[in-house]
């Protein structure tokens, strides 16, 4: 059976056409034509099976026969929050993977020992768009511009929070003597946070602010992980315990 493609055309509803981008890939690329079918979504659960009314080197006209249902997979907010990493090639693929798995948000920190302070978003906005239609879903994550860390967790309102650093509590005078696993502190179907630091952690001074403002220190685990692993992983699990999957 004949593949068939995924196309995000976010104003299909008042264009009737797919965006230059994608009609360029649709036409030059794929060699679509007339009368061919093609799935569409508006990158906000909408999701359409179309059909190519005109196919030319401009212009990629598409009708929609039916709108299908989209589900997302999960009933609650799943958000990562992640400082850059030093090398733009390590964030692309923290980006592609967690839209792989499955965001709703993905916002970038500036930390006390962030490397990275400026970042392009364009490119990282293509990144998930691509990773959206690869993946066969029809929400789009939100991706929110670099900020300061003590403001982002200021202004933070997700029902579950939770920040995953390295240091051992009694360091930040948590109490106890270990951190729990992330997947372990997780409730099931709420809205959640994970907030991952940059290569040199977050520092003390950070955490203590987070914790005052209702984040709860987590652990991803034995290893120590890269900051793009640690996101790919706090990802899962978020996505494990939406649906429920907590050993």
């Amino acid at each position: 059976m004949k593949e068939v493609r995924y196309f995000y055309a976010p104003d299909l509803a008042s264009t009737g056409e797919l965006p230059p981008d994608e009609a360029a890939h649709a036409v030059r690329v794929l060699r679509l034509k007339e009368s061919d079918e093609l799935l569409v979504t508006d990158g906000r659960g909408g999701l359409f099976r179309c059909h190519i009314t005109l196919a030319s080197a401009k212009c990629c006209a598409v009708q929609v026969d039916e709108a299908l249902p989209a589900v997302k997979g999960w009933p609650g907010q799943v958000c990562l929050a992640v400082a850059p990493t030093k090398h733009m090639d390590r964030l692309e693929w923290l980006v592609e993977k967690a839209t792989e798995i499955g965001v709703d948000a993905l916002s970038l920190l500036l930390c006390d020992f962030s490397e990275r302070r400026v970042v392009k978003t364009e490119r990282l906005e293509k990144i998930m768009v691509a990773a959206m239609k690869q993946s066969h879903k029809a929400w789009l994550p939100r991706l929110d511009a670099p900020r300061s860390f003590r403001d982002f967790v200021a202004s933070a309102t997700e029902s579950r929070r939770f920040i995953a650093h390295c240091y051992d509590p009694a360091d930040v005078g948590e109490g106890g003597e270990t951190k729990p696993f992330l997947l372990t502190a997780l409730g099931e179907g709420s809205d959640s946070l994970v907030c991952v630091g940059p290569e040199g952690d977050f520092s003390l001074d950070e955490v203590r602010w987070a914790v005052c403002h209702g984040f709860v220190p987590v652990s991803l685990g034995q290893s120590r992980l890269r900051t793009e692993t640690a996101g790919v992983v706090a990802a899962h699990l978020m996505q494990l315990a939406q649906n429920g999957l907590r050993g």
